[in-house]
């Protein structure tokens, strides 16, 4: 088959099994958001001619002769509204700053406004190759001159792996898995005893791990998550890259505080699992004992999902700068009961000194001992208990909050995860 065709061929069946997903998991409504991609939110979208025009600009000898990074994802971040961006556009300012020469490839061609302006302040170049094919011919004729292409997500590689492999075998492939989906969708499946769904996960799983043997080196975000594929393909290269956050200065204390915090957008399964329980179950309960609590939800979609009206209950929907309110809230709360990964709102919490209760799921990965870097709780009841417990408790609230910062210095800050990526990667001039 020639290569071109191979390209679209492997591009139209990762699509169409996530798609399959999506509809089953999230109905039409699903697969219409995965079909028309995520918008840019008010910004304006260049046009496809203006576009091509930027990526047609040559790369320059100075380019040529440093050590070049592609990074492809599915779309441009925003790292304002989801916690993959924030990790994708801090992935590649580290990348920056040891000496690569980042570019970045959005798979759905778009220019996102300002948080294209945003990753080219940070010193990435953002090209935009509209429509698969003109991608793939692009990618034959430049990604030889990459010295290593990263591909966010298995269902992208599917397709530009194979393509490498022919085009540019001396260019590292690195899969940065974000989390391994098939986990996450297995869990699911189980949590609802959905027997589909189990099944798209194990096609889920063999797609996975197939990108994961195709490629040089695999980036997940925990050790569980490392030790998960070890047992499953030992000879694989699998180094772990986690989230990036930098602990904030100046974290005001407890007093003063109130309320409960919950971020997570509504696009993502785990978290609208989440907010029903908050709603229907957990809040109630708090309520019955902290009359006065009051529980604040962030996410995009979130304002749309909500329908009903809560005692208690504010919906924010999508807030671009959430520092007023970490530092505003009593408590973040993060009660997953299934996913994968390493959960960002967690992370996002801990950095700004924000104690959490959380449940052995969104504890996963992230280090945490019960009691020590937060409050781990997995039943109604004890969950409750926990939020009643910090809210009265200022020297535990304390503790917690300097114990949080200082986790996230040690496995979360740039400096943890400098070390898997170089050890990834050729030397830049500056690591040489």
């Amino acid at each position: 088959m020639p290569l071109l065709l191979r390209y679209q061929f492997h591009r139209l069946s990762a699509r169409l099994h996530r798609l399959r997903i999506a509809l089953h998991a999230r109905g039409w409504r699903g697969v219409a958001t995965r079909i028309v991609g995520r918008s840019p939110h008010g910004e304006h979208r260049r046009s496809d001619e203006d576009a091509a025009r930027r990526v047609a600009q040559p790369l320059g000898n100075a380019r040529l002769s440093t050590v070049r990074i592609l990074m492809v994802d599915v779309t441009t971040p925003r790292p304002d509204r989801d916690s993959g961006s924030m990790r994708a556009s801090r992935l590649m300012q580290l990348l920056v700053e040891l000496g690569y020469r980042v570019d970045f490839l959005p798979d759905d061609g778009r220019s996102a406004g300002h948080y294209t302006d945003d990753l080219a302040a940070l010193g990435v170049r953002v090209l935009h190759v509209p429509g698969g094919g003109k991608r793939a011919r692009w990618l034959i004729e430049h990604a030889p001159g990459y010295a290593a292409v990263i591909v966010s997500r298995y269902h992208l590689a599917e397709a530009v792996f194979p393509l490498l492999r022919r085009a540019a075998p001396n260019t590292r492939r690195i899969l940065d898995t974000v989390d391994l989906h098939h986990l996450r969708e297995r869990r699911e499946a189980e949590r609802n005893a959905d027997r589909r769904l189990l099944r798209l996960s194990a096609e889920t799983r063999r797609r996975e791990l197939a990108m994961i043997d195709a490629a040089d080196t695999s980036w997940v975000v925990s050790p569980h998550e490392q030790d998960l594929i070890a047992r499953e393909q030992p000879l694989a290269c699998i180094r772990v890259v986690s989230n990036l956050h930098e602990p904030v200065e100046h974290v005001p204390g407890p007093q003063g505080r109130a309320g409960l915090l919950f971020v997570g957008g509504a696009g993502h399964p785990p978290n609208l699992d989440a907010v029903s329980w908050l709603l229907d179950d957990l809040f109630p309960a708090m309520r019955a004992a902290l009359p006065e609590l009051e529980l604040h939800l962030v996410g995009e979609g979130l304002d749309r999902f909500v329908q009903h009206s809560t005692a208690g209950v504010v919906v924010h929907g999508h807030v671009p700068d959430l520092t007023p309110l970490l530092h505003r809230a009593r408590l973040g709360v993060a009660p997953l009961r299934f996913g994968a990964g390493v959960k960002g709102k967690v992370n996002l919490g801990m950095s700004h000194g924000l104690p959490m209760v959380v449940t052995g799921c969104a504890a996963e990965g992230l280090h945490l001992v019960d009691g020590e870097h937060a409050l781990i709780a997995d039943t109604s009841q004890t969950f409750v208990s926990a939020i009643v417990t910090l809210c009265a408790d200022d020297a535990l609230w304390d503790r917690l909050s300097h114990a949080g910062q200082a986790l996230t210095q040690r496995h979360f800050s740039a400096d943890a995860a400098r070390e898997a990526v170089l050890a990834s990667l050729p030397p830049s001039e500056h690591t040489a």
